[in-house]
């Protein structure tokens, strides 16, 4: 490698220790594996798809990814516009600090953290569960789901405190084994003409069947789909030329989320057939795992072979999500010890620049979250993956709409970016999109956690309460001694303009 293409060495402070990211080090196709992975597309095709027809719109669920897939990418023209002015770490606590404050900055990055710790957690109930099962169904004998857990967060510290293209290589891996099956699956029955009604593309994405039934449902599913795709302005710090990686990234991975997800869920559709699909679907649940909706249709179409194959992806699937996380967490808990918010200390790295603390740290959080389900006997599916994951999805689209009206701000402030559409209609429009959006998930978080309003109340105010503790943290830690590095010293001096 020449001296020109080479990454920078990894920055030492005078305390002698690391604490930069590795610059540098991935590329459009990396951190699409990244967001890819967070999604984790058979995990929410296989889990999601069934409520959103069930109790949704019906055979109109595939139009619901494609609604919030727009929505979502008229949210990216405002968020890639000031991705290309504010390159450190940190994606939201950069961006809404730069527009809305340090404190409220702060708050949100609080937030995040909340957000990305708890689908974690709901992944790792999940994850237990279904490696449990695997256990007993091939080798006889099932460990506690907590136990699979427990295994796995070592292996996931391990995985996070290594090199991000070794992290991306072996998330290429696992994505690419769980899309392939399904992308099998679909275009199988896509070439074959679907099930006993054909492929009848307008009895899915026509208006009218996507308004039939419970639309506002099948949205709030469908928004969980897209959990994660904001992750590709987080490993901004170690992008190569973060100015274009990030905006690629950013449009490539919403593009590929919705039309994956709405074409794969079209072919379910069309495999039951559109007046039939509903009762697959309310059967499937009623069985009590909405996943042979789909395994189901993989089997007929491929052979029983690909269902057994698909139980095994759908574990990886949910370890490829869950190092997705914990990666993106770690470059938040890296940014709030870059600028001091946190100790310095968890914003050390090794030499290759991996942030071993903020990953130390990471699986510290997830053991606090997930063993009081252990020690309590609860259900890792119905408590911890159900609670957790309508806390992340409310989380993330308060955050969405945070960052929205930060782009107006911050572009009318300084006056960097005057295009229109960019930088004011739609932030703006993005902005009413996601409130929209938000009153969605609150109206259905009931459905969503499939809980009890008293279960509810208590997790939707987790969201403001991180807010709050975010905003006084910062306003104790006025000073940021430890914010000593080029990029913390930008983001600070941008986001205490005002």
């Amino acid at each position: 490698m020449s001296q020109a293409t080479q990454p920078p060495a990894t920055p030492v402070d005078e305390r002698g220790g690391n604490r930069q990211l590795r610059r540098g080090a991935i590329g459009v196709v990396g951190i699409l594996f990244f967001v890819l992975s967070a999604q984790a597309p058979l995990t929410g095709i296989g889990g999601a798809l069934p409520l959103a027809v069930a109790l949704g719109n019906g055979a109109g669920a595939p139009a619901a990814y494609l609604v919030v897939g727009v929505v979502i990418a008229i949210f990216a023209v405002g968020f890639i516009a000031m991705s290309r002015h504010v390159t450190e770490e940190g994606a939201f606590y950069a961006y809404i600090g730069r527009g809305l404050g340090r404190r409220l900055g702060t708050g949100s990055a609080m937030l995040a953290l909340w957000s990305y710790n708890t689908v974690q957690a709901c992944m790792y109930g999940l994850y237990g569960f279904i490696v449990s099962f695997l256990f007993d169904t091939y080798l006889g004998f099932a460990p506690p789901w907590w136990v699979c857990a427990l295994v796995t967060m070592a292996v996931v510290q391990v995985l996070g405190s290594l090199n991000i293209d070794l992290g991306a290589r072996f998330l290429g891996v696992l994505v690419a084994a769980e899309m392939s099956i399904l992308l099998a699956f679909a275009l199988v029955t896509l070439f074959t003409g679907g099930g006993p009604e054909g492929l009848n593309p307008g009895a899915s994405f026509t208006p009218s069947a996507f308004l039939a039934g419970a639309p506002g449902i099948a949205l709030t599913f469908g928004i969980a789909s897209m959990f994660g795709f904001e992750s590709t302005a987080i490993y901004s710090a170690e992008a190569k030329d973060p100015a274009r990686t990030v905006p690629r990234a950013t449009y490539l991975a919403v593009a590929t989320i919705a039309l994956f997800f709405a074409f794969v869920s079209w072919m379910v559709v069309s495999h039951y057939g559109a007046s039939q699909v509903v009762d697959a679907a309310g059967s499937a649940l009623e069985s009590g795992d909405g996943t042979v909706l789909l395994f189901a249709a993989i089997s007929d179409a491929l052979g029983p072979w690909a269902a057994e194959v698909g139980g095994v992806l759908l574990a990886t699937s949910l370890l490829a999500g869950i190092l997705a996380f914990h990666n993106a967490s770690n470059r938040y808990v890296h940014s709030l010890g870059q600028t001091g918010i946190f100790p310095s200390v968890v914003a050390r790295t090794t030499r290759q620049g991996a942030p071993y603390v903020a990953s130390a740290l990471q699986t510290v959080m997830a053991l606090l979250l997930v063993m009081p389900f252990a020690v309590l006997g609860l259900d890792p599916v119905l408590t911890l993956f159900a609670w957790f994951s309508g806390v992340a999805v409310l989380g993330l689209v308060v955050l969405y709409f945070l960052t929205s009206i930060s782009v107006v701000v911050f572009f009318r402030r300084t006056k960097l970016d005057t295009r229109p559409w960019q930088t004011l209609i739609a932030p703006v429009l993005a902005a009413v999109l996601i409130a929209a959006l938000a009153v969605l998930v609150l109206t259905n978080f009931t459905l969503l956690i499939g809980g009890s309003v008293g279960t509810a109340l208590p997790l939707i105010a987790s969201v403001p309460l991180v807010v709050l503790v975010g905003v006084a943290l910062a306003s104790v830690r006025r000073t940021t001694p430890d914010a000593d590095t080029p990029a913390a010293a930008a983001n600070l001096a941008g986001a205490t303009t005002h």
